[in-house]
């Protein structure tokens, strides 16, 4: 977990990178940039508001051959030696960025580089670097008087609701290649960003490894658990799956089948389901890791717990008691009708 709030901008460098496909140049700044109080809040919301917005996925800095060898692991490791020095380091990084900026849909933009104190993540408190982009320009206008008339200037500047990409490097396990988080809002040039800039890849810790693995199961549910059973029992599957995350604090795999499998003949097809597609996952080995709550919450609200009938009709299963849909929903079969039916059995209404 981490706390962006208390987190202070201690340096400040802003450059210009272009594209190198087109010849585009770049341009770096002699000095740091003065942070008035003004603006100080309005770049940290900038800056840190994607962060605090989406799921937490680390990476961490890697290379083929060590990681010592991974540009910018090198220039960051330079920083937090000596923080100082990060204006000159920030000039490395901007020609780092612009070397990458090689294909020809990349967009030239301003390139924020900042050293950060007071990051807290797991229940530490770190410093850390900021390395920031904006490239994607909005129409705004302003007003001016002129005489006894007012003129409209239409003009062109960087919308501070949305950052185009960014990172956050922590000074934190460094032996295995730090813990970044990194944020991109345009999709199509992820790898630009991901590796050829950052050269990270993804950190394998409990949330990886939750999240991989509710994945893993999400897709056994659909091409295995739907065609054999049904959709009740496909969704069920994923309840009782999400049900064994969140009572317990660690996985372990056998203990997961024997809870989440009913249907005996469905673990030897589990094994072999995840034999196949472990690799997709990046999970080929893994069989007991600690559970991670925020992947969990995270998930929950990305798996469909509905059944949705050709009849225009919904019936939505509860992640939370996964149990009330065993024993009050029932499937059968209408002969008269030559239908599927659902019968469902209840109480009493209850107030939306």
């Amino acid at each position: 977990m981490i706390n962006l709030y208390p987190v202070h901008i201690e340096n400040l460098s802003v450059h210009r990178v272009g594209n190198k496909s087109k010849s585009e140049g770049a341009f770096l700044s002699n000095e740091p940039y003065e942070i008035t109080d003004e603006l100080l809040p309005l770049l940290k919301e900038f800056f840190f508001k994607p962060f605090r917005e989406k799921e937490e996925n680390y990476f961490q800095f890697a290379n083929e051959v060590d990681v010592e060898f991974n540009t910018l692991f090198r220039i960051v490791s330079e920083i937090f030696l000596n923080p100082s020095d990060i204006h000159e380091a920030s000039k490395k990084i901007t020609k780092h960025l612009y070397d990458q900026s090689q294909h020809p849909h990349i967009k030239n933009g301003e390139v924020y580089v900042c050293y950060l104190t007071g990051l807290v993540i797991d229940n530490q408190k770190v410093d850390g670097v900021g390395i920031f982009k904006s490239e994607l320009k909005h129409d705004f206008l302003q007003f001016q008087e002129n005489g006894e008339n007012l003129d409209i200037i239409l003009q062109q500047g960087i919308n501070l609701k949305k950052l185009d990409k960014g990172c956050i490097i922590f000074n934190t396990e460094k032996e295995t290649g730090y813990k970044v988080l990194s944020s991109d809002s345009n999709k199509y040039d992820t790898k630009y960003w991901l590796e050829h800039f950052l050269g990270v890849d993804a950190l394998a810790d409990e949330n990886f490894f939750t999240k991989k693995y509710l994945q893993l199961c999400q897709n056994f549910a659909k091409d295995v658990v739907f065609p054999a059973e049904d959709k009740k029992e496909e969704v069920m599957f994923m309840n009782r799956s999400m049900n064994y995350f969140a009572k317990n604090d660690n996985f372990e795999e056998t203990n997961f089948l024997n809870d989440v499998i009913e249907n005996p003949e469905l673990i030897p097809e589990f094994k072999h389901y995840k034999q196949e597609k472990a690799p997709k996952f990046h999970i080929e080995d893994v069989t007991e890791f600690p559970i991670s709550n925020t992947a969990v919450t995270a998930s929950r609200k990305k798996i469909k717990n509905t059944i949705a009938l050709d009849t225009n009709i919904q019936i939505k299963m509860d992640f939370i008691n996964p149990e009330s849909a065993e024993k009050f929903v029932e499937k059968g079969w209408d002969e008269e009708r030559q239908m599927y039916y659902y019968l469902v059995y209840f109480n009493k209404e209850q107030k939306s």
